[in-house]
């Protein structure tokens, strides 16, 4: 310990073990020990002592679209990783669509690294696509780096990222179990979303009828029985229908390797809440009814869900109509993340440590950053978000980080505030003041 440099020191600290009054060590960029809250402080090392502030890990959200470049428009790696680091949030991995291009071969993959390089405030890394028609691309991509492969399977709401048929899923699905990497998965079936009611209009009701529960139940089913078919692993993004549990956990009781996310608006918004004409609201699949979401929460807690993820999607207002069926479909929730979680987790007796498991060292397991990202241990990179988890902020628009200040969220009052963050050892934001990008840009081990 003689060689530490900073001691970040608090009565709340949030680790693997539980919460305690710990001094945490940091040598460079990386925990060097977790000690006794009255440790000695080692000659040269300065001391932060955040009282009675909970010191968690920094979280990791593995799901968002950044958009950058094609759509800097909507968002960009310097504004959605400053709503990230002001939210707690220290790593993200980016969709590959909806920039331009996307991250569907090795020198779009340059493309967007190149992009990001001086813009991160936070660390990133990167997923790539499964498109149709790109196949052979998918080993390169993975020898690249990515985390892994989003595919849709329906409409991706892009011309430029077409969705997977099941025959061309089986076919990617092959070449990636085939190097053991990780396809995530759009799953909604185009089938039961084309024979819906599509009335359009400002009545979010009709919205909701148009993305109904079975379209997310059959192409889950689907998706299972292909990942059984080749052993591949496969992950289910945004879930929101309560239906497709029983089946999930049944596919996992039988072995096949599937895992499970869900979002903070599928768990802290209603759709018996949402104002017609509120497409600040809209997203696919859509925020479902409160019976659903107990039911989701109930999957949270006996672990078939694994973990939260925002799917921040943002676009700029004007897309943002008042006919749902037209109207962008997608959630900005980088910087609220936390407390919108927060807030709901503790209006339902669950704790700090439960959020932690959720959308910190599950999300970094999801993408093999377990022995680096998510947790409050030797070894691992000194990640840190300080809350005041008991202290309320009213959400005003103006206030967010996001190029575009749409949020389903305005005028909520949330519990905890952050308040400070650090990456890898370096404070990077406190009190609202942000330090230049720190980020760093991060590949598959």
């Amino acid at each position: 310990m003689s060689e530490a440099e900073l001691v970040l020191r608090s009565t709340r600290v949030v680790t693997p073990e539980g919460t305690r009054a710990a001094s945490i060590a940091v040598t460079g960029e990386r925990i060097a020990a977790v000690l006794p809250y009255d440790a000695p402080v080692p000659a040269g090392a300065r001391l932060e002592d955040v009282g009675d502030h909970v010191v968690l890990p920094g979280l990791v959200d593995t799901h968002v679209h950044v958009n950058d470049p094609g759509r800097t428009e909507w968002e960009g790696f310097w504004t959605a990783t400053r709503a990230a680091a002001a939210g707690g949030i220290t790593t993200l991995v980016d969709m590959p669509l909806n920039s331009i291009p996307p991250t569907t071969t090795v020198e779009n993959l340059r493309t967007k690294r190149e992009v990001a390089a001086d813009k991160a405030h936070i660390d990133v890394g990167f997923w790539g696509g499964a498109l149709p028609g790109n196949v052979k691309d998918l080993r390169p991509l993975h020898e690249a780096g990515v985390f892994g492969f989003k595919a849709f399977l329906s409409p991706s709401g892009v011309d430029e990222f077409p969705h997977l048929d099941q025959e061309q899923l089986a076919r990617s699905l092959a070449e990636i179990a085939a190097f053991d990497g990780l396809l995530i998965v759009h799953a909604e079936d185009p089938h039961h979303l084309a024979a819906a009611p599509q009335q359009g209009g400002p009545k979010y009701s009709h919205f909701l009828a148009s993305r109904p529960r079975d379209a997310e139940d059959t192409a889950i089913a689907a998706l299972v029985a292909q990942a059984k078919r080749f052993d591949a692993r496969v992950h289910v993004l945004h879930l929101s229908s309560s239906d497709a549990l029983p089946l999930l956990a049944e596919a996992r009781a039988e072995g096949v390797r599937v895992t499970v996310e869900t979002c903070p608006h599928y768990l802290t918004l209603t759709a018996e809440e949402v104002p017609d004409g509120a497409s600040e609201f809209k997203c696919c699949p859509p925020i479902r009814e409160a019976a659903n979401q107990d039911l989701l929460w109930q999957a949270l807690a006996d672990g078939t869900i694994d973990c939260v993820v925002t799917d921040h999607s943002p676009s700029t207002a004007d897309l943002k109509t008042d006919d749902f069926a037209t109207a962008w479909g997608g959630i900005a929730g980088l910087q609220l993340s936390l407390p919108a979680m927060w807030t709901a987790a503790r209006e339902r007796g669950l704790g700090l440590e439960d959020v932690v498991r959720w959308m910190s060292a599950r999300t970094a397991r999801l993408v093999g950053l377990d022995g680096r990202k998510g947790a409050i241990a030797a070894g691992h990179d000194a990640d840190f978000a300080v809350l005041a988890p008991d202290e309320t902020f009213t959400v005003d628009p103006a206030a967010l980080q996001h190029r575009n200040r749409v949020t389903a969220y305005a005028g909520r009052t949330l519990y905890g505030v952050v308040k400070s963050t650090w990456l890898r050892g370096r404070r990077i934001v406190a009190d609202g003041a942000f330090t230049e990008p720190k980020g760093q840009l991060l590949t598959r081990t």
